[in-house]
């Protein structure tokens, strides 16, 4: 099958970690056997008129290659672009923002539902996301199904925990979304062990000069199993997680966990592999760190329940997702 992956997020020289959820299913489905085209967006720099770019891109691919189905990531504008410049069948995949942006930004709902018209299929990343895509866009009703990230359990495996105290370890943007300060205030409230944050963002200065807190910026792709195999809980209490990928990263490590009850999480995080918490309650998170770090070490449960979201089971779904779209049309 020849297959045009469209994404407004996509790993590059500059910031090798953008979008690499999108490579790491594209990577899988070449496994697969298929032919793969790119047209994606490599920066979040840009402006707007990076999608101008990214609408070219489309355009030239997609006459040159000649697809028998275009995957889009992103509703819009990716899957927008993806409908307007090509008529070969269209899969779009719902990855989160995307969906919180249907009603709060004047035009994306209408956007939205001329995507999600075209699609032959839509793809939500947790049925939590499904859910609330199919509550703000008929169009999405019965056309959607999910198909979460997966992990690559190779790349992300178990490792023997370190020694000392627990070190707790955040992997994400320092935004209010990810509830990075209250997370902060939780730990400090506890008489032992460190928090790492891995990542920058705007609440960088506010987070800066804890005791027993680390801030390490940005940092590649490839170091996140490391840092994972020196902690012993992974955190990502997140105001909203449409899915979670750090936590089934962690996981797949692993390492117990501690996250939102809001979104995607409760749909694969165990009461044996984490605490779920309510992320708006600073107590809570104290308590569920606590409670997260005298779980095993390495904790087997959570890696057994990382290994049912296989990075190459997730592209076998799509592949027949695809397969299936591109069939239709025929």
């Amino acid at each position: 099958m020849r297959i045009l992956l469209v994404s407004q997020m996509y790993p590059g020289d500059s910031e090798p970690d953008y979008g690499v959820f999108v490579r790491g299913l594209e990577q899988a489905l070449a496994a697969r056997g298929h032919t793969i085209e790119r047209a994606v967006l490599t920066s979040r720099g840009g402006g707007k008129a990076k999608y101008v770019r990214l609408a070219v891109r489309t355009l030239s691919a997609a006459r040159r290659f000649r697809p028998d189905v275009v995957y889009a990531h992103f509703l819009v504008p990716t899957g927008l672009i993806a409908a307007l410049v090509s008529r070969a069948p269209l899969v779009v995949t719902a990855h989160g923002q995307d969906v919180a942006n249907i009603g709060s930004m004047p035009g994306v709902h209408a956007a939205t539902s001329a995507v999600l018209r075209r699609a032959t299929a839509v793809i939500a990343v947790s049925d939590y996301l499904r859910r609330e895509l199919e509550a703000k866009v008929a169009a999405a009703r019965g056309k959607t199904q999910v198909v979460d990230s997966g992990v690559d359990l190779e790349r992300f495996s178990p490792s023997p925990p370190p020694d000392g105290p627990p070190a707790f370890l955040c992997l994400g943007s320092l935004t209010e979304r990810k509830n990075v300060l209250r997370l902060a205030r939780a730990f400090e409230l506890l008489d032992e062990g460190t928090l790492t944050f891995a990542g920058d963002g705007p609440l960088r200065s506010e987070l800066e000069g804890r005791e027993r807190v680390r801030l390490l910026g940005a940092v590649p792709y490839e170091r996140i199993p490391g840092l994972i195999a020196e902690s012993h809980v992974v955190c990502q209490p997140s105001l909203v997680e449409p899915f979670g990928q750090a936590l089934l990263e962690g996981m797949a490590c692993g390492r117990s966990v501690v996250g939102t009850r809001v979104g995607g999480p409760p749909e694969f995080v165990p009461p044996e592999a984490g605490i779920l918490v309510d992320p708006l309650d600073q107590e809570a998170i104290t308590a569920a760190l606590r409670a997260a770090a005298e779980l095993p070490r390495p904790n087997l449960a959570a890696r057994a329940a990382a290994e049912r979201h296989d990075l190459n089971e997730q592209a076998r779904r799509v592949e027949q997702i695809l397969l299936a779209a591109r069939d239709r049309r025929a």
